[in-house]
């Protein structure tokens, strides 16, 4: 009699313990860090004993472990397609931060004015006011260029900034990993606590993936390695250094525990490749400011102004961030050729300087920079919205696998309902049979 309560008794606990975790599933339904639990039970077999017949007396059930739902292979691919997103996120923030800069700066719409101020001093190239538009719009071609270059300084530093943030944030995760791992070491297997202990892991584990692309490994265990560039970030309980200095071609080149690595993807790569792409940036507009200095300064060189006197530089500088209008009056402009008498309306050395500006000149070098960055960006666009695709993908096999389904849960919340209320009855026709013997006589 006594082994028919157990078996209700027991049947009524595993029943309870199925509720229970039933409901810690529908609650978590909507974390992305939590996976589905289910529990495996097993039976109760005892041994014969003192007044027991020799053999084994089924005992009813008990909940032997908590089962969690896992895939390494779609988790390994989750991580990967979002550690690629990642990178092209970052990349195409940093490009597009440039691209605002440059076109907020209006260098393009200043070179054109710049020129149309020459042609209008074609008409009367000894008019004062003339002379002075020429110098003013020369004044604010220059201010466009220091715009432009600080709004690119302040572009780079804000990759570099989100970059080594970025990197901070990886060590933090490494060692919050190695914690993980040496927690994993000392729970018990195949209980709630290792199945926490997991979710924590994979948890880092994407985060990790999507800063720096790293690659993960699992023990027996469940204890997690990770490795960038064929250099290990956490192995076991022990967690090594990120860390990341300028490199020659304006990015940043990666150590781990000192050793040099390439990251595969991941936003710090992005961030790094965003650096490089802005440093080309300022190159390109260095030349360009160089250009036109060396362009206008010729022709300045080449001619006369009204008194007669030789064409003095016409703007002064080494690159964008310094170009400044050399001249200081619009009496200096040197429209008339070199030689020429003062007083001279001749504006052959003007025309000069119009063809140089107006034939592949500064506009259209200008005009080439801001095409080929937006194309740069178009590109990478499109390449964003198909990593975002694959992404998802992965994301939603992996959520498939893993995740919740509310409508298993409220099955599950009925079946096991009900078992508990079959082993309810099983304990109370226990009840009954035994007051029954103890009412016979």
């Amino acid at each position: 009699m006594s082994n028919l309560l157990n078996i209700g008794k027991s049947g009524a606990m595993a029943a309870r313990a199925a509720l229970d975790l039933t409901a810690q599933n529908i609650a978590n339904a909507d974390s992305p860090d939590y996976a589905r639990r289910t529990l495996a039970m097993a039976e109760v077999a005892s041994k014969g004993g003192i007044g027991v017949e020799p053999g084994t007396a089924l005992s009813g059930v008990r909940v032997d472990r908590v089962l969690r739902s896992d895939s390494l292979f779609l988790q390994n691919e989750a991580r990967r397609t979002s550690g690629d997103l990642a990178r092209a996120d970052a990349e195409l923030a940093g490009l597009t931060h440039a691209e605002s800069a440059i076109e907020q700066a209006g260098i393009y719409g200043a070179i054109v004015d710049f020129e149309a101020s020459l042609s209008r001093l074609a008409s009367d190239p000894l008019g004062g006011a003339l002379r002075a538009a020429v110098l003013e719009d020369g004044r604010r071609l220059a201010e466009t260029f220091h715009v432009a270059s600080n709004a690119l300084d302040v572009a780079h530093g804000d990759a570099r900034l989100k970059t080594e943030a970025g990197i901070e944030q990886a060590n933090l995760l490494a060692a919050e990993l190695a914690r993980t791992n040496v927690g994993i070491a000392r729970v018990q297997p195949g209980t709630s606590g290792m199945a926490v202990l997991h979710d924590q892991r994979d948890a880092l584990l994407r985060d990790l993936a999507e800063l720096t692309g790293a690659k993960a490994s699992l023990d027996n265990l469940g204890r997690a390695t990770v490795t960038l560039g064929g250099e290990a970030l956490v192995q076991g309980t022990q967690a090594f250094t990120l860390a990341a200095t300028d490199s020659a071609g304006g990015g940043l080149a990666f150590t781990v525990n000192g050793n040099a690595v390439s990251l595969a993807s991941g936003s710090l790569l992005g961030g790094s490749q965003a650096m490089q792409a802005i440093g080309g940036l300022r190159t390109q507009l260095d030349d360009l400011a160089v250009q036109l200095m060396d362009t206008v300064n010729t022709a300045q060189a080449n001619g006369a102004a009204p008194d007669g006197s030789a064409g003095q530089p016409f703007f002064s500088g080494t690159g964008a961030a310094d170009i400044a209008l050399a001249l200081t009056s619009g009496s200096q402009i040197a429209t008339a050729p070199a030689g020429s008498p003062a007083g001279s309306r001749d504006i052959g050395n003007l025309q000069a300087l119009r063809d140089a500006l107006a034939g592949g000149g500064p506009a259209q070098s200008a005009d080439s920079l801001l095409f080929g960055l937006s194309s740069a960006i178009a590109a990478r666009s499109v390449t964003r919205e198909a990593l975002g695709t694959i992404a998802d993908t992965a994301q939603v096999a992996l959520s498939g696998e893993t995740g919740v389904d509310l409508d298993q849960e409220a099955a599950n919340l009925l079946r096991y309902q009900q078992a508990f209320q079959a082993n309810g009855r099983v304990i109370q026709a226990a009840a009954d049979v035994f007051d029954t013997i103890l009412g016979i006589g």
